[in-house]
């Protein structure tokens, strides 16, 4: 199914072959999409009852493809237009989709948040934007502890509605294969909302370019989705041999990306990643060494595809000037088309009282540094991930709409890391539209 504006693919054939593990091997070459059980895998659910396991996979293995192949080469396409520096990514959404918060509402506000984002930035700069929403698919978040402590009783970590559930108890907690076909039910009514609102678009579009100050004449504009390739078995589940261009595709979303912990050289997610032709996403944080860098280069992207890899640093304000020109100089000594772009929300976690928070200041400064670091090591500074929603939650710190730290409980509604609201992420895009223009951000907005 498409949401992308203009363009509608066909749902009455399905081009993608289901047989058994053999005959995809023989359809698949020696790549197929259940090896990455052969190697260790970080940060997937233990789940009590293995056959209960299984058999939900094998029911989502028999239901259709939340995306298509014909998109999903649409956005490789625009992302190629990025490596070439014509264009400008944009991510952004939840840090992990909720099913109590999920409601249409909530999808079109974040639909229309990117949109209105992404007019302020080709306002200012001329440059093309590249839509890609955390949405449909971002259902787990990877844990830095397998358990959780409250006075003294222990639990499992919650890792996101797909895996288990936020309430601090035993049931609660204990992973359930079953939230897998919830996560795929909202994936999928996700999908049809934003093909309705994509149909309807044009008035939204219109209201949305004369806010930013956009007079270009209105033309198509798609919305892509993307999410963390971390639950493996949702993950091969769609995992489908697309006959027309003899490779495997992940149709679950059109970008896939794996994390700063389940990045390892060995492991069994670069394993499942290197044999999907999805545009893929790395995480690159300050662990990851130049020569790790160039090791998952050559695994991810051997072939040097513009648009198929996304290398996402994520180093933190005052760390982004120690670790990223390392990394720069990999991919500029080996001419990798890959993109750069700059993830400012996780190395800017910090403490306040019981909440964590992020203050709107360090990210900005991640985000400025970046754009200064890319083009002094002559690389493009290719694009933006940002954690954020479209509610008015009371999560970050600061903002032209002040908020403090007294202020934090108020709507304080994530169950994992805090996300920009509406206006720090629309006083985000104002910065972002200076840098990608080459000039400087005002950042009285963000104090």
């Amino acid at each position: 199914m498409a949401y992308a504006f203009g363009r509608v693919a066909d749902e009455d054939v399905d081009p993608f072959v289901h047989g058994s593990q053999d005959e995809e091997a023989q359809v698949g070459g020696s790549w197929t999409p259940h090896q990455w059980r052969d190697r260790p895998a970080a940060q997937l659910p233990d789940y009590p009852d293995s056959a209960a396991a299984e058999r939900i996979e094998k029911r989502l293995a028999a239901a259709p493809a939340l995306v298509s192949v014909a998109d999903i080469q649409h956005l490789k396409a625009q992302l190629a237009q990025v490596s070439a520096r014509r264009s400008f990514l944009l991510q952004g959404g939840d840090c992990a989709e909720s099913f109590a918060e999920f409601g249409a509402d909530k999808v079109r506000t974040t639909f229309n948040l990117l949109l209105r984002m992404g007019a302020m930035v080709q306002a200012e700069s001329g440059t093309n934007v590249v839509h890609l929403a955390r949405i449909a698919g971002q259902f787990a978040k990877p844990r830095s502890a397998t358990t959780e402590t409250r006075g003294e009783v222990t639990l499992p970590s919650y890792r996101g509605d797909a895996v288990n559930g936020p309430a601090f108890t035993e049931k609660d907690r204990v992973p359930d294969p079953k939230r897998l076909l919830e996560a795929h039910r909202q994936a999928e009514v996700t999908v049809q909302l934003l093909a309705a609102y994509a149909e309807a678009s044009y008035a939204d579009l219109r209201r949305i370019h004369n806010e930013a100050g956009l007079s270009a004449p209105l033309r198509p504009v798609s919305m892509f989705t993307s999410h963390e390739a971390l639950l493996l078995n949702y993950e091969e589940a769609f995992t489908r041999f697309d006959p027309a261009t003899e490779s495997w595709w992940a149709t679950t979303g059109h970008f896939l990306w794996l994390g700063d912990r389940t990045r390892q050289v060995d492991g069994a997610h670069v394993e499942y990643a290197r044999g999907i032709a999805n545009p893929i996403g790395l995480k690159c944080g300050p662990s990851l060494s130049p020569d790790e860098l160039n090791r998952l280069i050559d695994i991810l992207d051997p072939n040097n595809q513009p648009g198929r890899l996304t290398l996402i640093g994520r180093f933190g304000a005052g760390k982004v000037e120690e670790h990223l020109p390392t990394l720069l100089k990999v991919t500029k000594d080996r001419g990798s088309n890959a993109i750069w772009s700059i993830d400012p929300m996780h190395g800017n976690t910090r403490s306040a009282g019981a909440h964590k928070t992020r203050m709107l200041a360090d990210i900005v400064k991640e985000i400025s540094a970046f754009f200064a670091i890319t083009r002094a090591e002559g690389a493009h500074p290719g694009g933006v991930h940002l954690e954020m929603t479209g509610g008015h939650v009371t999560e970050c710190l600061g903002g032209s709409v002040q908020v403090e730290e007294a202020d934090l409980p108020l709507r304080y509604l994530t169950h994992c890391d805090p996300r920009l609201n509406e206006q720090q992420a629309l006083d985000v895009a104002h910065e972002l539209a200076g840098l990608v223009a080459n000039k400087a951000g005002d950042s009285a907005c963000v104090a």
